[in-house]
This record gives C-alpha cells, sequence and structure tokens, in this order.
C-alpha cells in the first residue's frame, strides 16, 4: 500500500508541524495527569505538601510502566513505518496485533506485581519520610494500579496510530480523557473529600477512556496498514525485530526511575541532617519540592520528545527508501527546534518559579517551602537546554534503527552520570549536591551527545 508515500515527498518543515503538534500535545495532556493531581492535591488543606510529597513517590512507578508502553509502542511505530517505507504491509499488520497483545499481557503482570507488593515499592522510592506521606502515598498507589492494564495498552498504541497516518486521532483521545481527568479531580477530592484516592480514581477513568478509543482505532480505522483479527498474536520473531528498536526509550524510562530512587533516597538520607529539614513540620519539603520541580520538567520533556517522536515515521519511512540526504535535514531541523526549547524553558525557570510553586500550593505552605522551591528550579534545571537537545539526539538515533547507540547514551545519561552523582555529590554538598547533580549530568552527557551527532552526520553525508 502506498499511503504514505507523501512522507518521502513533502517538505520536511510541513511534515514536522503535522506529525508533532498532535504528538507535543497528546504527550503534555498525557503528562498533565499527574501533573493535574499534583496540583489538585497540593490545593486542597487537608493533603498540602504531604500530599505532594505522595505523589512524588508513587511518580516513579508510572514511570516504570511508561516503559513497557514505550519499548512496545516506539519499537513498534519504528518498525511499522520501516516496513511501509519498504512496501510490507503484512509485517506493518502483524507487528499491529503483535504490539496490542504484548501491552495488554504487559499492563495485567505489572497491575499484578505492584498489587503484591505495594509497600516495598513505595518504601523504597522513599515513602517513609514520614508516616502521614507513606499513608497517602499507600491510598493513591492503590487506586492508581487498577489503571496500569488500561494506561499501557493505551499509551502503546498512540505512537502506532501515528505511524498509521492518524496523530490527529491520538491527540483527541488522549486530550478527551486528560479533560476527564481534570473534571473529576476536582470534584472528588474538594466536594467528595475522597483524597487521594479520587485523585486516583479521576485518573483512572480518563485511562480507560484513552485506551477505549484505542482499540476503536485498531479495530475499526486502520488506513495504511490492512489490519485484521488474524493478525493478532505475539508474533514472536517480529518481536525480536521491533522491540530493539523501542530499547532506548524503555532504557530512558528505567534510568529515569533509577535516578529518581536515587534522588529521593538521598533527599530522605541528607533531609534528615539538615539544619531545617531534619525538623518533623518540614521534612516532606524537600521531596515535595523536587516532585514540583520534575512536574515542570515533564512538561517540557513532553514538548521535546513530541517534536523528537514525531520524526520517527518520517524516518523510518526515508530510510526504508533510501532517503538518507532528507533525514540527515530533519536531524538539522530537529536540533534547532529543540534548542530553542530549551532557552525558552531555562528564561521561565530563572524568571518565574515562584509564579510555578504558587500552583502547586505555594501559598498556604511556609516561607522556608517557597523559598526552597525558588532555589530548586533554579538550580536544577539551570542546564535544561543540554538536557532537551539530549534527549533528542537519543530518540532521533532510535529513529534511525540504533538502539544500541541510542540505549547506551540514555543509560549513561540517567544511571552513570545521573543516579551516580546524584549519590556522590551530597558527600561533600549535603542537599544541595542533588540539586546539583541533574546540571552536571546534563553538562557531562552533552559533550558524548556531540561525539555522537557528529558521527551521525558523517554518516547520514555518505551515499
Amino acid at each position: 500500500m502506498d499511503s504514505n508515500n507523501f512522507l518521502e515527498r513533502e517538505p520536511l518543515g510541513k511534515l514536522m508541524i503535522k506529525y508533532s503538534v498532535p504528538l507535543i500535545i497528546s504527550l503534555l495532556v498525557a503528562a498533565l495527569y499527574n501533573i493535574v493531581d499534583q496540583i489538585f492535591i497540593a490545593n486542597a488543606s487537608y493533603l498540602g505538601s504531604n500530599g505532594n510529597a505522595a505523589n512524588n513517590v508513587v511518580f516513579p512507578l508510572t514511570v516504570i510502566a511508561l516503559a513497557f508502553t514505550l519499548i512496545i509502542g516506539d519499537g513498534a511505530c519504528a518498525f511499522i513505518s520501516m516496513s511501509l517505507g519498504a512496501r510490507n504491509n503484512k509485517n506493518a499488520a502483524d507487528t499491529v496485533g503483535s504490539a496490542a497483545l504484548l501491552s495488554l499481557s504487559a499492563g495485567i503482570l505489572t497491575a499484578i506485581i505492584y498489587f503484591v507488593f505495594r509497600e516495598e515499592l513505595l518504601t523504597f522510592f522513599g515513602g517513609r519520610v514520614n508516616s502521614e506521606v507513606f499513608k497517602f502515598a499507600l491510598e493513591y498507589f492503590t487506586y492508581i494500579i487498577l489503571g496500569i492494564p488500561f494506561y499501557v495498552f493505551g499509551q502503546a498504541m498512540n505512537p502506532i496510530i501515528s505511524a498509521d497516518g492518524s496523530p490527529n486521532y491520538v491527540m483527541f483521545s488522549t486530550l478527551c480523557g486528560a479533560l476527564i481527568n481534570i473534571i473529576f479531580d476536582p470534584i472528588f477530592i474538594f466536594k467528595f473529600n475522597w483524597g487521594m484516592m479520587g485523585a486516583a480514581v479521576a485518573t483512572v477513568m480518563g485511562q480507560i477512556f484513552t485506551a477505549m478509543m484505542s482499540l476503536i482505532y485498531i479495530s475499526h480505522k486502520m488506513k495504511a496498514v490492512n489490519f485484521s483479527r488474524k493478525n493478532i498474536s505475539y508474533h514472536p520473531a517480529l518481536m525480536k525485530k521491533y522491540l530493539p528498536l523501542g530499547l532506548c526509550s524503555f532504557l530512558s524510562q528505567i534510568s529515569i526511575v533509577i535516578s529518581v530512587a536515587a534522588v529521593n533516597t538521598m533527599i530522605k538520607k541528607y533531609g534528615s541532617v539538615d539544619e531545617i529539614f531534619s525538623r518533623a513540620e518540614y521534612s516532606q519539603i524537600p521531596m515535595a519540592v523536587i516532585g514540583i520541580v520534575m512536574k515542570f520538567f515533564q512538561i517540557v520533556i513532553s514538548i521535546v520528545v513530541g517534536l523528537s517522536a514525531s520524526c520517527t515515521p518520517i524516518v523510518g519511512f526515508n530510510i526504508g527508501a533510501g532517503r538518507k540526504d532528507r533525514a540527515k535535514n530533519l536531524f538539522t531541523r530537529l536540533l534547532i527546534c529543540e534548542s530553542v526549547i530549551g532557552i525558552i524553558a531555562f528564561l521561565i525557570v530563572e524568571i518565574f518559579p515562584a509564579r510555578i510553586a504558587e500552583l502547586f500550593g505555594a501559598s498556604g505552605e511556609s516561607e522556608i517551602y517557597l523559598n526552597y522551591t525558588v532555589k530548586s528550579f533554579r538550580t536544577y534545571l539551570c542546564l535544561i537546554i543540554f538536557a532537551c537537545i539530549n534527549k533528542a539526539a537519543f530518540i532521533f538515533i532510535q529513529a534511525l534503527g540504533r538502539a544500541w547507540v541510542s540505549a547506551g547514551l540514555s543509560m549513561t545519561r540517567e544511571i552513570i552520570f545521573g543516579a551516580g552523582l546524584t549519590i556522590i555529590m551530597p558527600i561533600w554538598m549535603g542537599l544541595d549536591g542533588v540539586l546539583w547533580s541533574m546540571p552536571a549530568a546534563d553538562g557531562l552527557t552533552f559533550i558524548v551527545s556531540i561525539l555522537v551527532i557528529m558521527m551521525i552526520y558523517k554518516d547520514l553525508s555518505r551515499k
């Protein structure tokens, strides 16, 4: 089927806009699930910064679930695009069926493991900072688990639907799911006083809706791929081909989890001996504040990832069709756009940190809370421009089919530099070492990324 031939012919700028805008919106909306929860939780007087800290404890566990969606969804997206570029529709259709079945299985298995080991997992990610935080985290996580199978399936199908040529459908279904969350969050938290349970239930309702929309699309609305029920099987031979293409996305999320675990552990360890935060009434502040900073960073990275991931079907098709020149030009455009995004984000965190903090209930907290939030934004994200460029390079290299190179870069950033510096720097700098570990990791990773980017440019210049 030749319905995706326009990926080889249309201007690259036009293609980037067509694919990136819906994907960026859908990723931003997906990020809003956790962010909106945290905003409403923070502004509920009976939850406050303890609820904020609890939300931050659960966050890496949702990232683990997201990792399974990405290795399946992003890998399948890249392989489907390459298959369509090579005019192999059967492989594309079988990949859709395999990814759908595999994501559903992964979601159910993850939910079971989470439910059985709830308390152990929350403790590992710093939930024992105080008894109130742990109680809120356990309540929130217990109900979030109910939506994990829907979350994994829906998010895994999104890049596949985009690869089929329907990024607007992804945007619409994700947007509707987030709107459900936004509508019911204040009702459950403020009117019904359901607390953390209310925030979780509203989130799960939105995830179920998005998953159902994805199921409707792959069942009845596929365009470029001739998909039917006969294609639904695990297809192990194809899994060996498309899962490695999503490996970078998977490892990048898992390495983020490791980095967050290191951050939370160091916050708990060095906060307990800090002159101010060792006091019981302030013990939850560092955990809550870092969670807020990470939520803002998640918004920026959603834009960065959306723009970069939107290039995946374009790159995959053109590489499959032998058009390395277009892939090179696309890479140049992408790096320029991501640099601009990084500069804008840097200006926001340096100029308006207090305003951002107010969204997350700072007005109802102590002056210590506000001051530490401002300090954390300006320190933790001072090299955010490098973080944007690094992430863009990782995803584009994966789209080229070089999963191991991309995975290596991602692991270097999050584990060697990210987790490593988070553990080492506080030895000499205390809590400040946790804040400075992220810009240090981004700066060192940028040096490595530049070397790899030069190598990629050289290769794409060869005929």
